[in-house]
Parts: C-alpha cells; structure tokens; sequence
C-alpha cells in the first residue's frame, strides 16, 4: 500500500472506486447519494455528505482512514466533533469503532475496488524522481486545462504576497504612498542589494523628499548620504558638493547612515552596481512625486513602463560605476529587464493589494492585465516545465508556474492540483 489518506479523499470525493452492489462491512446495502463536500478545516474529512444504508437515509460527517484503527491513534474516539460521522471510508477495516452511546459507526471497505490502474498512476507521480511529479505525462494534459489551473496558483501567489503587503502597510499606519516608496526601493536592489535598500528607504521616510522635490543634489545628497557613500575623501568636485549638502540635511533631519560594508559588489557587472542603482532611484523620486497615486491613476501598461525609463540620472555617473572608478559610455538607463522586474514585483503586486484592500475588481484586473503583457521568467524551473510541453508566454503564466512549483510540485500536493486530478481521470 503505497499510497497515503490524501489520495483515499481523491477517490471519495471523485467516486473513483467501483459502486456495484455495495455493502457496510456488516453487509448492510449501501448507497452513496453525495459524497459531501472536503473540510479543509479540523473535524472530519467530508461534511454535509448524504448516504442510504439499508433503505434508511442520513445525511452527516464521513471519516476517512487508510485503516479503521487510525480512528483511535488519531484520538478520534474523545472528539464529540466525530460523534456526527455517519460513515467510516477505510481502505482496510482492522477493528471496529463505536460511538460514545455504544452504536457502531458504519464501515465502507475500500480495498478490491479501487483499479489498480488509478493505483498506478497516482504511484507514477507520488513516487517520481523527475524535477516535478508530472515531468514525464504533463505534455499530455490540453493547455487549457494547465491555464485554468495557472489561473488559480497565480491568484494564490498574489495573495501571498499581498497578505506580507498588508502587514508592512500596518507599520506605516496605512500609508499606500510610504509602502510602496519602500517595497519599490527593495526591487531596485534586485535580491543581491534588496535589504540595503529597504533600510535605506526607512532611514529616509519619502516626506523629507518631498520637501527638496525640486533640488536634484540635495535628493541624490540624501541618498548617497544615507546609503553610507559619502564617508570618504574625494577629488572630484560632484562627490564633495554631495558630502557638504549631506553634512547639513543629516543634522537638519538627525538621518543615521546604514554601514557602507551592506552593499554588495562583488560578482557583479558594473551596470548593476548598487552606486548606479541609487543614481537612478535618485532620479526616480525627483521625478515621479507620489509615484502610487499615478501607479492607480495610469491604466495603460506602456505608460507605466514611461515612469520608470528616461530618467534624469546626473550626467556624472555616464563617467563612473562608483565615486572612485572612472569609465566610459555608462548607460545611466534602468534596462528593459530590470523595468519588467519592477512592474512585475512591485507595480502589479501593488494594484492586485490595492483592489483587495478597496473591494476595486478593476485594479486587480489591471494587474493581471499588466502581467500578461510582459514576458515570461526565464529561470531553471520555467525551463523545465517549457521542457516537459508546458507553454509559458508571459510572466503570468511564470509567476503561476513558480507557485505551482513551490506549493504543489515540491509538497506532492498533486491530489490538489487540477493538473494531477486530470492525469488520474485520463486513460493510461
């Protein structure tokens, strides 16, 4: 028996097991009129479920266990939430269970009826070895049926993260414009320099970057200054007028500089050192005032790429990769990719949140829209699945697939993927 309870609730819940002539393992007639519906909640497994036995009709709980004694290992028998069971679904019944008046809960015997054929094929993905359980038979199932299924794990994902969204949007005592300012400078970090940004970003709040909205040296003076890159000795004139302006507006606003030594350079291509990744989020707060109001305010998706491309990034950094390092032809630009991440990670997380948060369908329509329209992830896990017959067209669809990864592929969780459900119904 290499199988586990989670594929005995399949077969329940999906009448997968052969309904002739049955019988209580008393051998009364029984009749299976609704199998109820799976409790995913404490209590037991399939509530509201209506059966016959021996032309006597009751509607209740169904138990089910790979054997009857689980019943009393999983101490089901002081638990007055069972006492409502009107059927025990067993694979193999080893021992009769009573009710605490003494009546004995009816027993349905599983064995011999369900196909080894079905027997196979979940063993085929439970015990499989392959990157994810399906590897070998997903190429099989139609595209729309994946796509549904994607639809949901894309959903559960975004609700992930917007569960996280909203308890950070609690620090800043529902302050949209504040949390976005803060997530959006951790994906400027872009994993490697996300934590440094993130402190950065809170040892600034965005209302003193309001005050110097017009004074481009005194944002990036802020910025350089609080990220711990102004504490040296320069020659060249740029660096000392951000140094001198730093010196007045730390002691104006008391701003406590993070450790220089958090930035990470190493293994890095100098188009994505932290030094340019600050110049342009310098130069994004200079020119994007309340970035979240025109987030929620702009419905064209090419017109949120806009916000983020042509930026005004000072002339000094087209010479430089760091305030020590001279060079030549910097494209001071964010890339088309680094743009993608941002709308990706932040500005569709946002608009889905903020259409929860406000009961707003057409904000998480924008986001969804907004994920479809750029392209997919191209990673070691999309490359697999891509590898296996699974199309993946837009970051959508990637988003989805890594969830479906992460929460169902890697947990064995294919009794609760639509994608597992339909490989076990489907003909060997």
């Amino acid at each position: 028996m290499n199988f586990s309870e989670d594929f005995l609730h399949y077969v329940w819940q999906f009448k997968s097991f052969d309904h002739f002539d049955l019988k209580t393992a008393d051998g009364q007639n029984l009749k299976v009129i609704y199998q109820g519906f799976l409790n995913k909640n404490a209590g037991p497994d399939f509530n509201q479920a209506k059966i016959e036995i021996a032309k006597t009709v009751w509607v209740g709980n169904v138990e089910i266990h790979l054997k009857s004694s689980d019943w009393l290992k999983h101490h089901h028998q002081t638990d007055m939430a069972y006492e409502n069971v009107i059927l025990h679904v067993v694979y193999e019944h080893d021992v009769e269970i009573s009710r605490t008046d003494g009546s004995i809960v009816p027993v349905l015997i599983l064995k011999n009826r369900i196909a080894n054929e079905l027997i196979e094929k979940y063993e085929n993905l439970y015990l499989s070895l392959n990157d994810f359980p399906c590897a070998a038979q997903i190429g099989s199932v139609d595209q729309l049926i994946i796509n549904t299924f994607l639809s949901r794990t894309l959903i559960e994902r975004f609700e992930q993260k917007t569960h996280s969204l909203f308890e950070s949007l609690e620090e800043t005592k529902g302050n949209w414009d504040e949390i976005f300012y803060q997530f959006i400078a951790r994906n400027f970090g872009f994993k490697v320099n996300a934590l440094p940004f993130e402190l950065l970003a809170k040892a600034i709040p965005q209302q003193i970057f309001r005050k110097h909205k017009n004074n481009q040296q005194q944002i990036e003076a802020l910025i350089f200054g609080t990220a711990g890159f102004l504490n040296h000795h320069f020659e060249e004139e740029y660096p000392n007028q951000l140094k001198s302006e730093f010196n007045f507006l730390q002691k104006k606003y008391k701003i406590r500089s993070i450790e220089v030594s958090n930035w990470k350079f190493m293994r890095m291509r100098p188009q994505n050192f932290p030094t340019l990744r600050l110049a342009q989020f310098a130069a994004l707060i200079l020119n994007s005032n309340h970035l979240f109001s025109k987030i929620i305010e702009i419905k064209d998706t090419g017109e949120l790429r806009h916000l983020f491309e042509n930026l005004p990034v000072n002339p000094y950094w087209k010479e430089h990769y760091h305030f020590h390092k001279m060079a030549i032809g910097v494209n001071t630009q964010i890339g088309k990719k680094s743009v993608e991440n941002i709308l990706l990670n932040t500005v569709a997380l946002f608009l889905f949140a903020y259409g929860k948060h406000t009961g707003t369908q057409s904000y998480i329509n924008r986001a969804i829209i907004l994920l479809e329209s750029l392209p997919a992830e191209k990673n070691a896990i999309t490359d697999k699945f891509i590898e296996a017959g699974v199309g993946i067209d837009s970051a959508f669809s990637s988003q989805a697939i890594l969830q479906l990864k992460k929460h169902y592929c890697d947990q064995k969780k294919c009794l609760s993927c639509g994608i597992g459900i339909r490989l076990l119904k489907s003909k060997l």
